[in-house]
């Protein structure tokens, strides 16, 4: 039997606005990058989308370029920092991309290779599972504002306990995507909306 009580979390993905190095295609971790003038524009576009329903809980990724696009869009009031939304840490790979390091390293991704001094698929995959453990613990509305692989790393385990699902998930700037379920079954409900 259905139970009817059984209630769910609504999760939004919201990727921060545009920064030098996400134009650039250089890799972003811990690099505390700020938003470009564009990208002030990208998330100030989120606050009519976001202002039309509340939320009950925004986490939000304690780098700089999430926390301004958290406040640019209007929620910043709200804002809980979760450490567990920081963007993966490419350790060597930092601030590279990905052509380059493909001509020391032939077919190189971050989805299937060691990140020396970094971490591989599977460590950001054991903190994607425990971010979700906790966001199963709660109802309503959630926000999250984060970074391009941890949000694709969190819907490839969101819908199949894979991290590396999120290779085939691309996410833009200041794009909204929602997590949440068909019926019982964890699901992707929304993908990479812009709104700029």
């Amino acid at each position: 039997m259905n139970d009817q009580t059984t209630k769910h979390p609504e999760i939004w993905l919201i990727r921060h606005g545009e920064t030098e190095w996400s134009l650039s295609g250089q890799h972003t971790g811990r690099t505390d990058i700020p938003l470009t003038e564009n990208g002030r524009r990208q998330a100030e576009a989120l606050r009519p989308v976001l202002a039309q329903q509340p939320f009950d809980r925004v986490l939000c990724s304690p780098l700089t370029r999430a926390q301004d696009t958290c406040r640019l869009a209007g929620l910043g009031a709200q804002m809980e920092l979760e450490p567990r939304l920081l963007e993966w840490n490419y350790g060597i790979y930092e601030g590279r991309k990905t052509q380059d390091i493909r001509q020391e390293t032939p077919g190189w991704s971050v989805w299937d290779l060691p990140m020396p001094e970094g971490e591989d698929v599977a460590a950001i995959q054991r903190r994607a599972e425990s971010l979700i453990g906790h966001l199963l613990t709660l109802d309503g509305r959630i926000a999250l504002f984060a970074h391009a692989h941890i949000l694709r790393v969190l819907a490839g385990c969101w819908m199949a306990d894979d991290a590396r699902l999120g290779a085939h998930l691309v996410l833009g700037t200041a794009s909204i995507s929602k997590l949440g379920f068909e019926r019982d079954e964890r699901a992707i409900t929304q993908w990479n909306a812009l709104h700029h």
